[in-house]
C-alpha cells in the first residue's frame, strides 16, 4: 500500500491494458533473472515499524498529519488510520553490527518521534492492535487523508460486492461488519526485509515460510480487538479478512485469498510473481508510460511498476520484493507477519532469531522443507496465532512439541549458528537471541503480559475501556523504558 496513487476511477479498458501490462513485465523479469546481475556482496536487511498514536488517556489520537508535521523526517510517513504511523530504517549490512546499528537508529527515532508527537498530544505505542480501539474508529472518516487508502478500501469493496465481515472466535467472540478497509488500519506490524540473490531466493522464502508458526509463538502481541480477549495474534484473522475481496460463494469455489500464506513450497522468485498475475485480478490498474521489453533492449533496467504494485495489493506473509536502487535491480524478502513492539529490542530480538534461523536452514544439508509439508507450516501459522507462545508446534525430526521446548532446544542453536556465519559480532547476537530465550524459559511475551495485565486489573469486568485504557498508558510507560517483555512486571 506504499505506492501513491492519484483519486481515479477505473475503466474495462484500464484493467484489460493493465494485465497486458503485467504480463509483458513478467517476460522481462523472466529475461532478467537469466540475463543480469542481482548479486548481493553484502546482504543488507532493513527494517519498517508501524506505530498507533494515543493520548495521554491511552485512546487512539486521529492526529498523524499533525504529528508527521511536527516529527518532520522523512523516513516517517502516514498509514492507513489517522491514528497509524510508519517508519522506514535505513538498510544496512547485517555483518558485524547491523542489528545493533538498526536498533540504535529505531530507539533514536523513537525517542525523537514521541517528544515532537507528544507536542500535539499523541504519543508512540510499538503494539499488534491497541487495545481502546472501538466501534467508532472502524469508519470510513478515520482513513488517512492520501487518496491512495480511499481508492484501495473503494476497490476491495466493489471487489467483493458486500460489506465485510470480521468474525473472531477465541477467549470471546468478535462479529461485526464494516463497509470500509479500516479495521486492517488496527493491524500494525513489524516488517523485515532480507536481501537476496536469485538463486538463493527459492530456498529462503521456503525457510521463511517454514518458520512462521515459531516467529509468531514467540512474537505473539495482540490479544484485543474491541474490547475482547480473542487470538494471542488476533492482527493474523483481523488481516485476513479486513481484505478479503471474495464474496462467500467465491470462497465456496476455491478462489485464493489476497492475505495469503501460500499453497506450495516453490523453487524460484519467479514463481511467486507468475501466482500473482495468474490468481488476482488488478485492484489499482494503474498502467505507466515504461515499456519493460524496451528498456531491456535499450540495456537498462526496467522499474516493472504495474508488476509492482500489483504485487503490492497481494498480501503475503513473506512478500517477494523486486526493486531498483541506484541502477542495480535487487531481490529481497519482506517478512510482514510479525506484530510491532512490545519495545524496539524485543524487535530487534525478533529480527535476530529470523535472520539467523532463514541462514541457518537455506544452507542446511537437507532443507526442512523437504521434510515439512505446505500444510503442516500452515497449520503451525495458524495454531500459533490463536495460543502464542504456550503452543504446541510440528517440527521435522522433532515431532509436536511446546513451542518454547522447539525453540529453546532446537532453533535457537540454529538461529546462532545463522547469524554466525553471516558475521554477525557475538556479543550482539548473544544479547538478542538472549531476549528470545528467556521469554520462552518464562512463558512471556507481549500478548501474556497484557493478558496477565488485563486479568489483574479491578474493573476488568464492570468497566472494560477503562481496563483497556489503563493496561495501555502502563505498556506505553513500559514501551519508553527500553527494558525487553520478559523483565516487564
Amino acid at each position: 500500500m506504499g505506492q501513491d496513487v492519484d483519486p481515479r476511477e477505473f475503466s474495462r479498458e484500464d484493467r484489460t491494458r493493465y494485465r497486458r501490462k503485467v504480463r509483458r513485465c513478467l517476460d522481462a523479469f523472466a529475461s532478467m533473472l537469466s540475463d543480469h546481475d542481482f548479486s548481493v556482496a553484502a546482504p543488507q536487511i532493513g527494517i519498517e515499524v508501524e506505530f498507533n498514536l494515543v493520548d495521554a488517556l491511552g485512546m487512539p489520537a486521529l492526529r498523524n498529519a499533525e504529528a508527521l508535521e511536527q516529527i518532520a523526517d522523512d523516513d516517517f510517513q502516514t498509514e492507513l488510520g489517522l491514528f497509524n504511523l510508519e517508519v522506514n530504517v535505513p538498510p544496512v549490512p547485517i555483518a558485524g553490527r547491523g542489528l545493533a546499528t538498526i536498533a540504535d537508529t529505531l530507539r533514536d527515532d523513537l525517542t525523537h518521534a514521541e517528544r515532537k508527537a507528544s507536542e500535539v498530544d499523541a504519543h508512540l505505542m510499538m503494539i499488534g492492535i491497541l487495545p481502546t480501539l472501538t466501534a467508532d474508529h472502524f469508519s470510513a472518516d478515520v482513513i488517512s487523508a492520501n487518496p491512495r487508502y480511499h481508492l484501495l478500501s473503494e476497490q476491495i469493496l466493489a471487489a467483493r460486492g458486500e460489506d465485510i465481515e470480521i468474525e473472531i472466535d477465541g477467549v470471546d467472540r468478535l462479529a461485526t461488519t464494516t463497509d470500509t478497509i479500516i479495521p486492517e488500519a488496527a493491524c500494525t506490524s513489524t516488517q523485515l526485509h532480507l536481501q537476496v540473490e536469485p538463486d538463493e531466493f527459492g530456498a529462503a522464502w521456503n525457510a521463511a515460510q517454514a518458520v512462521a508458526g515459531v516467529q509468531l509463538a514467540v512474537g505473539a502481541n495482540s490479544p484485543f480487538l474491541l474490547g475482547r480477549q480473542l487470538w494471542h495474534e488476533t492482527r493474523i484473522a483481523l488481516f485476513e479478512q479486513a481484505t478479503d475481496t471474495r464474496s462467500e460463494e467465491l470462497k465456496t469455489q476455491g478462489v485464493r485469498p489476497r492475505v495469503w500464506f501460500g499453497e506450495r513450497w516453490i523453487t524460484s522468485v519467479f514463481d511467486l510473481f507468475e501466482e500473482n498475475s495468474k490468481y488476482f485480478p488488478a485492484l489499482l490498474p494503474v498502467v505507466e508510460d515504461e515499456d519493460p521489453v524496451e528498456e531491456l533492449a535499450a540495456g537498462r533496467v526496467p522499474a516493472l511498476g504495474e508488476l509492482k504494485l500489483h504485487n503490492g495489493t497481494v498480501y503475503r506473509w513473506n512478500r517477494p520484493i523486486y526493486d531498483v536502487a541506484e541502477g542495480r535491480p535487487h531481490l529481497r524478502i519482506e517478512n510482514r507477519l510479525l506484530p510491532a513492539g512490545p519495545t524496539v529490542v524485543d524487535t530487534l530480538a525478533n529480527a535476530a532469531f529470523f535472520y539467523g534461523l532463514v541462514k541457518a536452514l537455506v544452507v542446511a544439508d537437507r532443507p526442512v522443507w523437504s521434510q515439512l509439508s505446505f500444510q503442516a507450516a500452515e497449520e503451525n501459522f495458524h495454531a500459533a496465532a490463536r495460543t502464542g507462545i504456550e503452543t504446541d508446534l510440528y517440527w521435522p525430526g522433532v515431532g509436536t512439541v511446546p513451542a518454547r521446548e522447539l525453540v529453546v532446544r532446537h532453533l535457537l542453536p540454529l538461529a546462532w549458528a545463522g547469524l554466525e556465519s553471516s558475521d554477525v559480532e557475538s556479543p550482539v547476537a548473544e544479547e538478542l537471541l538472549g531476549i528470545i530465550e528467556q521469554r520462552c524459559l518464562r512463558g512471556r511475551n507481549g500478548a501474556t503480559w497484557m493478558i496477565e495485565a488485563f486479568e489483574r486489573h479491578p474493573d476488568r469486568h464492570t468497566d472494560r475501556l477503562t481496563a483497556m485504557r489503563d493496561l495501555t498508558v502502563e505498556y506505553q510507560q513500559n514501551m519508553l523504558g527500553g527494558q525487553p517483555v520478559h523483565l516487564w512486571s
